[in-house]
């Protein structure tokens, strides 16, 4: 009876009357004991305001109930799908709205919703799992600004590749310390091409030597975050250099002359498919032979292989303290003992091209730290 005359009064009532109204029944649903009867008649009440045709009175409804858990889900699920200024405090922010609930939501809802879904604070992972697999850009980056959303690596790594290419999507992800090695490897590649892409550099330089700068930019990158990378993700970041075809012998041996001996003995590793003790084993003492016969297996052709088996001896004497591990130049030491081969273009060239560049990045270096200490002393 309470119902009946309850919507009987709202067909001549006033929308400013009817939203009152409403304020009301959400206080007395709040504040009644859960067996109250009037309480139910609340709820019944409240699902009856739901087809007002004044926005006003639903917006009261989301306002008051958005905060509370234990709202009537019923209701809460049909504000969700409001419109946007009425659902944005229950997507936002009730309790009451499940994980499940929200992937749901965000599936069948429009791009708004999902960027209100994007802002809920502690966003579980199901829920942001599921905008970073079909969010848009400006969804996403209402995600990665959500510094309490719950993202899982898969998650970032989802992103890095669908949306890497969106300069403020991928600042966003790089400032992440939790965002896994090949993803930011990949957002680095993706920083190279887009330079490599430009006008200004197209129209400055050929289209070898972008290809050339761009691949030593990306090699030097890849090398500089592998030596921050803990070690249970080394092979993470490995694997996605062999997938998409970047572990070059180029990037080895500049891994093994900068001294990412890690890397390089995970790279073995994973390209001869030997376990990690046995190549370890091998790399630190095995004969010459013994050494080019891993490297082999590990895809390298013989004449490259006895370049890297040179490199590899080298640092043996450096940790037998045959070397001053501090002065000694791998890549000088290697142009002394390596013929150049006749052919500009084999295997063996392109490497050793690659060691004279790293020659002359480190003497450089060399001469770089000898000012700064020149400069200090004056000072």
């Amino acid at each position: 009876m309470i119902l009946d005359s309850f919507i009987r009064w709202t067909e001549n009532a006033k929308a400013s009357d009817r939203a009152k109204a409403a304020n009301a029944l959400v206080r007395a649903y709040l504040e009644l004991p859960e067996q109250d009867d009037r309480r139910r008649q609340a709820v019944h009440a409240m699902l009856y305001l739901l087809d007002d045709p004044s926005p006003a009175v639903r917006q009261v409804l989301a306002d008051q109930l958005a905060y509370s858990p234990i709202a009537p889900r019923a209701l809460m699920l049909a504000l969700a799908e409001d419109q946007p200024e009425i659902s944005g405090p229950v997507l936002t922010l009730s309790p009451v709205l499940s994980d499940s609930d929200l992937v749901e939501l965000g599936g069948r809802g429009s791009s708004v919703t999902r960027a209100l879904i994007a802002a809920r604070p502690f966003l579980t992972s199901g829920a942001a799992a599921a905008i970073a697999e079909v969010g848009e850009v400006e969804e996403v980056q209402f995600l990665l600004e959500n510094r309490s959303a719950q993202l899982t690596r898969y998650s970032l790594r989802r992103l890095a590749e669908r949306h890497g290419e969106d300069r403020a999507i991928r600042n966003l992800l790089l400032e992440r310390e939790d965002l896994p090695a090949d993803a930011r490897v990949m957002l680095v590649q993706r920083v190279t091409d887009a330079l490599a892409s430009s006008p200004l550099v197209r129209t400055t330089m050929s289209a070898t030597r972008i290809a050339y700068m761009t691949q030593t930019a990306s090699d030097a990158a890849t090398l500089m975050l592998a030596g921050t990378t803990p070690p249970s993700e080394l092979s993470v970041l490995i694997d996605h250099l062999c997938t998409t075809a970047r572990m070059t012998p180029v990037l080895l041996l500049h891994a093994l002359c900068t001294g990412r001996i890690e890397f390089f003995v995970c790279a073995i590793t994973s390209l001869s498919s030997l376990e990690e003790r046995r190549v370890r084993s091998l790399l630190a003492t095995g004969r010459f032979h013994a050494v080019r016969a891993l490297l082999e297996a590990s895809g390298l052709g013989r004449d490259v292989a006895e370049i890297f088996c040179q490199a590899i001896f080298l640092w043996r004497d450096m940790a037998r303290g045959a070397q001053d591990a501090e002065t000694a130049d791998i890549c000088g030491e290697l142009l002394s003992r390596v013929a150049r081969p006749d052919d500009p273009f084999s295997p063996v060239s392109e490497v050793l091209a690659k060691l004279e560049e790293l020659h002359r990045m480190e003497h450089r270096r060399h001469v770089r730290a000898m000012s700064n200490s020149t400069a200090l002393a004056v000072a």
